[in-house]
């Protein structure tokens, strides 16, 4: 597959994918001397976090249809233009009501490119080569993930908003789309009408509904019982330091980045199904263990399982989903996805917090041992129509 990895396109696919996840990740370690420096609470501070995400929710399945009706790189290329020009204003801007407001401008943004870099994948790739490149997508992503908070440290040791300069990558990304990417050639559906009333039809499908809850049962974990209660736990049990949760963190990205890279060879020997329901296994098993672990080397065999379960999922999610949807839908679907997973990060930290309410860490991972168990069950009464994906 060495010529699917030096395929323009795909090379193309992933510098979207890498401005994609830029938003929050490269800010992340600036927050605390941003919130020193211009006197913010924390509320403010997670303020700025929802300014960016919440245009998403409404604006992802709305871009989505104008991709499909008007084209890919229309939606694209201002999207990443308004993103960069947002997003370094903060740059030279501290009033906070106007950091807020270019936030919602860099989240709008953003709101496209997360569904459009997989729609984009589902254009031009078929069949293996679209399992190998989705793999490759999220092998990516997770290397992004992990990269940039370490390079948002670097740029904001020396002041708080010098991480805003990041954004300003995607005005090269934006050229390149324009001038290198080109427009996929769908078959468009006659009229908006006839094109609504096919969506409408094909995602009341029980696969497509099944996809969609999965992605937000995969959030509510991986926000809830990971993301949010983890460090938690690593602090209060083992008394690990942020810098040390940070390393356990980057162990989980790694792993995934490494497994996802392999996702065509696993796709094309097991098939989708097989691999989500490995994953949802591996969820499953990591979140019964977690209340029980009291030694740091048990720990370290669990950390890289969740990572592995991420890297079988995600891919095989947007596979499944890319290969059901109609090329003439197809960025709306993906689209669609982008805002239930949203929905999924926003669900995450307040089911499993009621969890942790109830009956503190234990109740917290047996909430989410119970979603990856009703993930298993739907994989397996949902899909019967997709057995040899």
């Amino acid at each position: 597959m060495n010529k699917l990895i030096n395929n323009n396109r795909l090379r193309i696919i992933f510098a979207i994918t890498i401005v994609s996840v830029m938003g929050v990740a490269s800010l992340t370690p600036a927050f605390p001397k941003m919130a020193d420096t211009l006197n913010l609470t924390k509320v403010q501070i997670g303020l700025l976090i929802s300014a960016f995400a919440f245009p998403g929710i409404f604006l992802a399945p709305i871009l989505g249809i104008i991709a499909d009706r008007v084209g890919r790189k229309e939606i694209l290329v201002p999207s990443l233009f308004l993103f960069a020009i947002a997003g370094f204003g903060i740059f030279f801007i501290h009033d906070f009501k106007i950091m807020v407001v270019l936030r919602v401008f860099q989240g709008i943004g953003a709101a496209s490119l997360g569904a459009l870099n997989t729609t984009l994948i589902g254009d031009f790739f078929e069949d293996e080569q679209r399992s190998v490149a989705m793999g490759y997508n999220a092998s990516i992503l997770s290397i992004s993930t992990g990269v940039y908070p370490l390079v948002g440290g670097v740029l904001a040791s020396f002041a708080w908003f010098y991480p805003f300069i990041l954004p300003l990558l995607a005005i090269p990304i934006a050229l390149l789309v324009f001038n290198d990417l080109p427009e996929p050639k769908i078959q468009k559906t006659a009229n908006i009408k006839q094109y609504l009333k096919a969506i409408s039809c094909n995602i009341s499908k029980k696969e497509v509904i099944g996809v969609f809850v999965l992605g937000v049962f995969t959030f509510i974990i991986l926000y809830g019982a990971f993301i949010t209660y983890f460090p938690i736990l690593l602090h209060q049990r083992f008394g690990f330091s942020s810098t040390l949760i940070g390393v356990i963190f980057s162990l989980t990205s790694i792993m995934a980045a490494l497994v996802a890279s392999q996702i065509g060879k696993l796709t094309n020997t097991f098939g989708s199904l097989t691999l989500l329901k490995v994953a949802f296994l591996l969820y499953f098993i990591v979140c019964m263990s977690i209340p029980f672990v009291h030694s740091i080397y048990f720990l370290i065999l669990l950390v890289p399982l969740f990572g592995i379960a991420q890297a079988l999922n995600m891919p095989s999610l947007q596979i499944i989903l890319a290969n059901i949807a109609p090329d003439e839908q197809r960025a709306a679907f993906m689209s669609l996805n982008g805002m239930v997973i949203r929905l999924g990060q926003t669900l995450g930290p307040i089911i499993i917090g009621i969890g942790y309410a109830v009956y503190s860490v234990q109740g917290a991972y047996f909430f989410a041992s119970v979603i990856a168990i009703i993930g298993i069950i739907i994989l397996l009464t949902m899909f019967s129509k997709l057995k040899s994906t």
